[in-house]
């Protein structure tokens, strides 16, 4: 048993702060402002200036390719390709019998040059190795001339093949993911899972949701990743949600959810100018619608049906209306009272779109990270689309104030898992009309998150009869100058009333314990 003393967010409904926080067996027995006699002789942990609050969720990210990615080269903070160039042949040089390497984080926005690297640049750095470089958004990639000889044939017909500088798009992008993915172990990737886990929490946080399936042979990823959840012993949540637009993948493993990216993104985005857009870029184009409303209804009246869980990727408002028109007519043709189907990236909504997702209650699972992103300026988004719809993206105000269920995530590996920073950005917006108070914007970091995913029956609060899975903060973020946010820290993670323990451990002995878990996932 321990006595936490000094300031407890609780995030409850009325957004308390308590003297006491109790926890006992893992699990909270007494929040309040007068520590009760029974609890006198308890171990003490006095907070001082910190601040306990419920532990942060990831409520969208590519986990078992963060997980690949975080193993590999991030070229993120490069400022130009000549450092990129130098970076990649560092780790040409450190990669032993590696026969492909991985890099993420390439943007043509915050190098100098304004431009990719190219599949010539590659070569000259990294000859006889095949290497993909993933651009930041996740959406396209680069390839060197070993590499684009291995999948030429397969990447040739589709959409976004560009053989002369390297760059993969679209359906062509997807395809070298698949292969990339493909040749990956198994074992390997539980083994870079274990890493990522350890990685994410250090951050603070204790459950991620997972959009899973990208290539691997019988969708071997998701099995995985279920696997991997199940194995956790840590207090460490991991839920899944498989992207093929086949409802048999997540039945098959009783898994209560399904979409994503990649199969179930409706669009692009906007780094590679696929984003589907009412109104066209400055280009003349209007993006990349990848289904009908035929095509995408029917899947989300299946799954609805089913009883399945939905989400889907929208980031351009053609994207965004196609989504809530189809999940309406899902719910129109079967009501479910809480369904919790959600829209993922919500980047530039629609009055319309905002109001079905308030009157049937659709989630936006959104990343703020994605204001004021380096990889991603906005002097860029304006050049495409211009200033007027450059002011309406990301509306998070708008979205709270219409009692949408918000919650916060990353998209990693498109950007590296920082609550801290999805708050700051909720908080501190440069467009001050879609600011919220720091009391919502941690909401959303936490008990949003776990929300989205029936999670708040044992998580995302701190009060009586919850999991104690909670983190101390170097401050108290309600106290603060919102100036001041950013440079929070998370000081420890806590799980089931415990410091976190690593993730890492043999994997045979964690997927024995996964067969026969009973951890939710």
């Amino acid at each position: 048993m321990k006595v936490y003393k000094g300031t407890i967010l609780s995030v409850n409904a009325s957004d308390e702060v308590f003297n006491y926080l109790v926890e006992d067996g893992g699990k909270i027995v007494f929040v309040g402002n007068e520590l009760p006699a029974e609890y006198a002789s308890a171990e003490i942990i006095d907070l001082g200036t910190k601040a306990l609050a419920p532990s942060f969720v990831d409520s969208h990210m590519h986990f078992a390719s963060f997980a690949i990615f975080n193993a590999g080269l991030n070229v993120m903070d490069a400022e130009s390709n000549e450092q990129i160039s130098e970076m990649i042949a560092d780790f040409y040089a450190r990669s032993g019998k590696a026969k492909t390497l991985i890099a993420f984080g390439a943007s043509p926005y915050s190098v100098k040059e304004r431009r990719l690297i190219s599949r010539e640049e590659l070569d000259k750095v990294c000859p006889d190795k095949e290497i993909m470089v993933v651009k930041y958004d996740g959406h396209a990639c680069i390839v060197n001339t070993k590499l684009l000889g291995k999948i030429d044939a397969q990447v040739k017909p589709l959409r976004g093949y560009h053989p002369d500088s390297g760059e993969m798009n679209q359906e062509a992008f997807f395809k070298v993911s698949d292969y990339i993915t493909g040749a990956l172990s198994i074992v390997e990737l539980f083994t870079n899972m274990q890493k990522a886990a350890d990685f994410v929490a250090a951050r603070g946080i204790g459950e991620v949701h997972t959009v899973s399936g990208v290539g691997f042979p019988m969708n071997l990823d998701i099995t995985t990743e279920k696997l991997f959840a199940k194995s956790l012993n840590n207090g460490f949540q991991v839920r899944v949600f498989p992207q093929p637009m086949d409802v048999k993948v997540a039945k098959s493993r009783k898994l209560p959810r399904i979409g994503g990216c990649f199969q179930c993104a409706l669009d692009g985005c906007y780094g590679s100018q696929d984003a589907a857009m009412n109104e066209p870029y400055s280009d003349g184009t209007s993006g990349v619608l990848y289904y009908s409303d035929e095509k995408v209804t029917e899947f989300c009246k299946k799954a609805n049906r089913m009883g399945l869980q939905i989400e889907m990727h929208a980031i351009g408002d053609k994207a965004f209306d196609q989504a809530t028109r189809c999940l309406k007519a899902a719910l129109d043709d079967f009501p479910r009272k809480d369904h919790r189907h959600g829209i993922i990236h919500d980047c530039l909504p629609t009055e319309e779109g905002i109001k079905i997702c308030k009157d049937y209650k659709i989630s936006m699972p959104i990343q703020s990270a994605f204001i004021n992103w380096k990889q991603e300026p906005d002097e860029y988004l304006e050049s495409i689309m211009g200033k007027e719809r450059v002011a309406r993206l990301n509306p998070v105000k708008t979205f709270c104030d219409n009692g949408i269920l918000v919650s916060l995530g990353s998209d990693a590996p498109c950007t590296t898992p920082d609550p801290i920073v999805w708050i700051d950005r909720c908080v501190n917006n440069p467009n001050a009309s879609q600011r919220v108070p720091v009391q919502t914007a941690l909401r959303m970091a936490t008990h949003n998150g776990y929300a989205t995913t029936f999670d708040d029956d044992l998580r995302g609060s701190l009060e009586k009869g919850k999991m104690a899975d909670m983190i101390i903060l170097s401050a108290n973020p309600y106290t603060i100058p919102a100036e001041e946010i950013k440079n929070l820290k998370v000081e420890q993670l806590i799980l089931k009333g415990e410091p976190y323990r690593s993730a890492r451990e043999g994997i045979l002995k964690a997927a024995v314990r996964g067969l026969f878990s009973k951890n939710r996932f």
